[in-house]
């Protein structure tokens, strides 16, 4: 079969696959043509119950809400549309107007993407993260990138820090020595953690708790909602948050569509877009903590040790006294142990640089100028 024909197949079964999907959703019964709304399309990359899903939700409660109903918005979450990387070509070819796009799937296509999956890159804190991805300069920038690709950045914004879950405790690269470590399929995130010492092991994400309970791997990195989400807490019994980086995601659009689209459609879009900068940030830091207590009930319940090290300050201040009660002072089965000191973050701090020596080799021709205007924006905040 020839490439032409592999390219029109894709796309014939992309049309086939979102038409089967409307039917499903129940939009295949139309109102008259008169009545029917505009149809706009949103793949996410997580499950439902995710930050993603909170966000294309809202995203949608806003959009019809404001079109005073012209538009409907039809959510499609992670599976229904294939793959990350699936969901990316049909973004591409317009077979759905808005995506998730994490930098680990659209990295492939846009490599400068994947200075943010370097660590020790963005600052600690998680407000001033926040901050640097909702520039509208920075946005514009990496906007040029998305535009040849066919594709309009609309939003950059965090899912919350990466926390490892370890079945031993992890203070150090020598503690990571022989500890099979999954990570996602990305060259920068396994030189990162074969640089910290650690057997790095790409792993469908589908399969990493039995791996996890078949110990085919000893630890896997995930934001808190994720690891509860997916019970990886069962299955490990370290938590670190080593302050390293955040989960990053992308929400992008057609560019055919959006330049298709009127003034005030343009206008309402962007406004929505530009609102839902701070409703997320809020979620996902909602998501840290509820599903933090979560595991700590979980823990407690199962009668099974959970040892954590992270600066939980805002966690603790964020407990009701009851809570503290039940989850701190009465629970037996939760330790918490130091946060990763200055001296002991260093070193990783120093070991990931090998990854950024790797990113500036293959992740394009502006690969160092973004990485260095992500450095200085993170300094700049910080000071």
């Amino acid at each position: 079969m020839s490439l032409q024909s592999v390219c029109w197949f894709r796309v014939c079964s992309y049309r086939l696959i979102a038409f089967y999907c409307l039917l499903l959703s129940g939009c295949g019964a139309a109102p008259e043509a008169e009545n029917k709304p505009e149809i706009w399309r949103f793949a996410i990359e997580e499950a439902e119950g995710g930050v993603q899903h909170k966000y294309a939700t809202r995203f949608k409660e806003l959009i019809e809400e404001r079109s005073g109903g012209e538009i409907e918005v039809i959510i499609y979450p992670y599976g229904t549309l294939g793959t990350s990387t699936h969901i990316t070509e049909q973004l591409n070819l317009g077979v759905i107007d808005f995506a998730m796009a994490s930098p680990g799937s659209l990295g492939k296509l846009i490599p400068e993407l994947q200075v943010f999956n370097l660590h020790f890159v963005l600052p600690v804190d998680e407000r001033l993260t926040q901050r640097i991805l909702g520039d509208q300069e920075l946005i514009e920038e990496f906007d040029q990138l998305y535009q040849p690709k066919g594709l309009k950045l609309l939003s950059i914004f965090s899912e919350g820090e990466m926390v490892w879950t370890t079945n031993q405790e992890i203070r150090s690269p020598e503690d990571f020595a022989g500890v099979k470590f999954r990570v996602m399929t990305s060259p920068l995130l396994l030189a990162s953690y074969d640089a910290y010492g650690a057997s790095a092991t790409p792993m469908p994400y589908s399969e990493v708790y039995s791996g996890l309970q078949l110990k085919q791997i000893d630890g896997q990195v995930n934001p808190v909602f994720a690891i509860e989400r997916q019970k990886f807490h069962e299955v490990t019994s370290w938590m670190t948050f080593p302050g390293h980086a955040s989960f990053i995601t992308t929400c992008a659009t057609n560019l055919d569509f959006y330049n298709a689209l009127s003034a005030d459609r343009k206008t309402l879009l962007n406004q929505v877009i530009r609102e839902l900068d701070e409703y997320i940030f809020e979620v996902q830091r909602g998501f840290q903590t509820e599903r933090l207590k979560s595991i700590l009930k979980d823990a407690k319940r199962r009668q099974r040790m959970m040892h954590i090290s992270g600066d939980l300050v805002r966690f603790m201040e964020s407990l009701s006294k009851e809570e503290h009660k039940e989850l701190i002072e009465e629970n037996e089965y939760v330790e918490f142990l130091p946060v990763l000191s200055t001296e002991e973050r260093e070193v990783f701090r120093n070991a990931s640089k090998e990854a950024r020596e790797l990113f500036l080799e293959i992740g394009g021709s502006r690969s160092r100028e973004f990485l260095e205007r992500l450095q200085s924006a993170a300094k700049t905040y910080e000071e």
